[in-house]
């Protein structure tokens, strides 16, 4: 990709993410390019591409304006208020939903799983097939119960991006990210702790935590800069936390993104009442103007974040390949591993391994973060057409997740049934919140292959919210 390219792709997703809304002049040409250390020229032809796409308008005499080439539906507003903690009772709505997604017969906006147009399935298959042919017998025993070292060298080497220095021996592979979590979990909890999240907070963290018979205290999240560390801290000074769960960058399903000064912060609110921060990290590769935000483990100095994270966003779903980096719970998660799982399984390992060292994941990245933008921007796009006056969206700068604000007369459980009845699969907000909060609320997953039918059902689903 060209730099005018890059330049123009970090811009769009600026706008998109309201950092420059519309109306607000963007830096003069050469104010970008001493900033961006760009030449001139690479910096005008950026701006003009914007300006060809409909995201900027050059005034004369004044410079570039943002814009967006079609209207998008206003902001989400703040979530929640504080409140006590509480049971969760998740399970069975939870199962219905899933038991939905995997019918043929829907269009499926319902579960946090990318189209394989979005995923590099060639490149994956190539590595399996590698990774068979030179099987020394590894199928015929168990890895080793921390995970294959060379997965894990990739993972360490990759974890210098996000801010975060580690070994290769602090990292343990699980099944998927949730089982990740499920190991942080039960390293630093008791059956009937209390956990503070995210609210709202996707709902496999609430199946989990009332599996482990655990409390959810929600706190409130702002939909751009994420949970609030002032409503944390007055909390703790009130419950008895045991952990904190959050997505930090491109939170599901809010899409929020904490800044690092917040990240900052609520590392050192934590640590210093000894309390454990479970750092879910599944979203973080996918920012759209391309710049991985810093994880809050980088903050880290008295090993009280556990960072937890997987591939199934970016690389395979069907491989359930995550790690945990357990800082100082090292120990018990790796007791805990091996006497849930043993090991996880080697040949999806190997091949992943495989697949990193090739270098090419980094060129898919590059290729989906621009993608999962057009994406998201066109279902924005879509909302605004065909939903009711007063629908709310979030703008996340990364992921493929929109949570969607309905006018406060819509009941999204109800909305469910009905679109389930017309062929459409959605996750109506109570499913988020262990209170049953955000009744006239829903998600929506963007990672869909577009085509005129997905345009219908939005179309069916803004007309099912407006009667």
């Amino acid at each position: 990709m060209n730099r005018y390219e890059a330049l123009a792709d970090r811009l769009r997703a600026d706008i998109r993410a309201g950092i420059y809304p519309p109306g607000q002049r963007l830096p003069s040409v050469r104010r970008i390019a001493r900033q961006q250390q760009l030449s001139i020229a690479t910096c005008i032809s950026a701006y003009r591409k914007l300006e060809a796409q409909g995201w900027l308008e050059a005034r004369p005499q004044s410079g570039f304006f943002a814009r967006t080439p079609e209207a998008l539906p206003p902001r989400a507003h703040q979530t929640c208020d504080d409140e006590s903690p509480g049971e969760v009772t998740m399970s069975e709505r939870v199962a219905q939903l899933m038991r939905a997604s995997h019918r043929d017969d829907l269009l499926v906006f319902s579960t946090a799983i990318p189209h394989a147009d979005f995923l590099p399935v060639k490149d994956v298959r190539t590595s399996l097939a590698r990774a068979l042919r030179h099987d020394d017998a590894g199928s015929a025993r168990y890895g080793e119960f921390v995970g294959e070292e060379a997965l894990r060298v990739q993972i360490a080497r990759r974890a210098v991006e996000s801010g975060c220095q580690t070994h290769p021996d602090d990292i343990v592979i699980t099944t998927g990210c949730q089982e990740a979590l499920t190991l942080a979990l039960r390293a630093t909890t008791r059956p009937g702790d209390i956990v503070a999240i995210e609210s709202p907070a996707f709902f496999g963290t609430l199946q989990l935590i009332e599996s482990l018979g655990l409390k959810a205290l929600e706190i409130p999240t702002d939909p751009q800069t994420g949970i609030s560390p002032d409503a944390l801290e007055l909390a703790l000074e009130r419950w008895p936390v045991k952990a904190c769960l959050a997505c930090t960058s491109f939170s599901n399903p809010s899409g929020a993104s904490m800044p690092d000064a917040h990240k900052r912060r609520l590392v050192q609110i934590l640590s210093a009442r000894d309390i454990a921060l479970i750092e879910d990290d599944i979203y973080g590769e996918l920012a759209h103007n391309g710049e991985r935000p810093r994880v809050a483990k980088a903050w880290d100095r008295s090993g009280h974040v556990l960072l937890c994270s997987s591939f199934s966003k970016t690389i395979a779903p069907g491989l359930r390949i995550g790690w945990i980096v357990a800082g100082r719970w090292r120990r018990e998660v790796e007791q805990l591993k091996y006497g849930s799982t043993m090991a996880t399984a080697l040949l999806p390992q190997r091949a992943l391994a495989d697949y990193l060292a090739t270098g090419r994941w980094e060129r898919h990245l590059a290729r989906v973060r621009r993608q999962y933008a057009d994406q998201m921007a066109r279902m924005q796009a879509a909302i605004a057409r065909h939903f009711p006056a007063g629908t709310r969206c979030t703008r996340p700068a990364g992921g493929f997740i929109l949570w969607l604000e309905l006018p406060e007369h819509v009941d999204a459980l109800q909305l469910q049934s009905q679109a389930l009845a017309a062929g459409i699969s959605i996750s109506p907000g109570p499913m988020f919140s262990p209170q049953s909060k955000y009744r006239n609320c829903v998600r929506l997953m963007c990672a869909v292959r577009w085509d005129a039918r997905v345009d219908a059902a939005l179309a069916t689903l803004g007309r099912l919210a407006a009667d």
